[in-house]
């Protein structure tokens, strides 16, 4: 049995949508299942141990007829037997029943009408346990399985190594994603929590745990990182190039402390403690219920407007 999967969105989104995938295959073992994503997805599936190949295509792109034609050919030259779709779309509905595949899923709403069995969308739950409703039309009634990711050895390996450069492979250590990257960015403030209330927290954990190292990922033109190697020598950088050893770092780490983004995703398919600060995402959607996964809601829906001090409050559990 040949299955593809229309997923856009971005790299949270993919891994989001593991659960599906691993349960999928694990239904039917012998099936190879493919994925059609954005180009900037395409660093998730470094990580996923149930996908057989992965098509790119920029659904978000201002595609002319030409484009969407050419999509429609690469699915029906692949002659799948059947066809999963994450997002309500008259158009991609359209596409899917262009290709003739015979079994079309997706939810009940937009272009539902050119499926074969729509699911209704819950859109209040966890999101992977939304995405993996879909399997109930194909029969699969099993519960949504973890969040889990595949890191390949020699991301395990590059993780030993940079423990040991840092000198915390023994003590541990406090892993933060500052999530200010050029991308968050453009997002808008929502999304971007401040320098100086970084650094405040790292100067309490220096305080209160000074033999507990605080490790800092490195993100291209980072000025977090600027001005925290400015402030304090206290902090450590790790640069990990791709989503595995990204993933095996947040698995070494003792708390991984960011904001929401899609490390913060990986820090829950590695079962690391995680302190998530939100903006204006309910994190009910994007975290699931348990101790381990802590979410801090802005009351206004800034990341900047959560207080330091509130931050710590968690950390400390007081």
């Amino acid at each position: 049995m040949r299955i593809v999967a229309l997923v856009p969105g971005g790299i949270g989104d993919q891994i989001l949508f593991f659960p599906t995938l691993d349960d999928l295959k694990r239904s039917l073992p012998s099936a190879q299942i493919d994925v059609v994503i954005e180009p900037r997805s395409k660093a998730a599936y470094r990580v996923s141990k149930s996908v057989n190949e992965i098509l790119t295509f920029d659904f978000q792109d201002r595609n002319s007829m030409a484009d969407w034609g050419n999509l429609v050919g690469m699915i029906r030259d692949r002659e799948y037997d059947a066809a999963i779709i994450l997002e309500q779309s008259w158009l991609i509905g359209l596409i899917l029943w262009l290709t003739g595949i015979p079994t079309r899923i997706g939810y009940q709403g937009k272009g539902s009408v050119f499926l074969t069995n729509s699911v209704r969308l819950k859109q209040s739950q966890y999101t992977a346990q939304m995405y993996h409703d879909l399997l109930t039309a194909l029969g699969i009634q099993s519960t949504c399985p973890d969040l889990t990711v595949n890191i390949p050895l020699s991301d395990i390996e590059w993780a030993e190594k940079e423990q040991k450069r840092l000198d915390v492979h023994e003590t541990g250590y406090i892993l933060i994603y500052a999530g200010s990257s050029e991308l968050a960015q453009s997002k808008g403030a929502d999304n971007v929590y401040p320098v100086e209330s970084w650094l405040q927290i790292i100067q309490d954990f220096r305080s209160k745990q000074p033999e507990m190292p605080v490790v800092v990922v490195k993100q291209a033109e980072d000025e977090f990182l600027r001005s925290i190697v400015e402030s304090s020598s206290y902090v450590k950088i790790t640069s990990p190039d791709d989503i595995g050893k990204l993933a095996a770092m947040i698995g070494g780490a003792n708390l991984m402390l960011c904001t929401e983004s899609p490390p913060m995703q990986l820090s829950v398919a590695v079962q690391t403690y995680t302190i998530a600060l939100f903006g204006s995402t309910e994190p009910a959607k994007l975290l699931p219920k348990s101790d381990k996964f802590l979410a801090i809601k802005s009351p206004t829906d800034r990341v900047a407007d959560i207080s330091p001090n509130t931050v710590l409050q968690k950390v400390w559990g007081s």
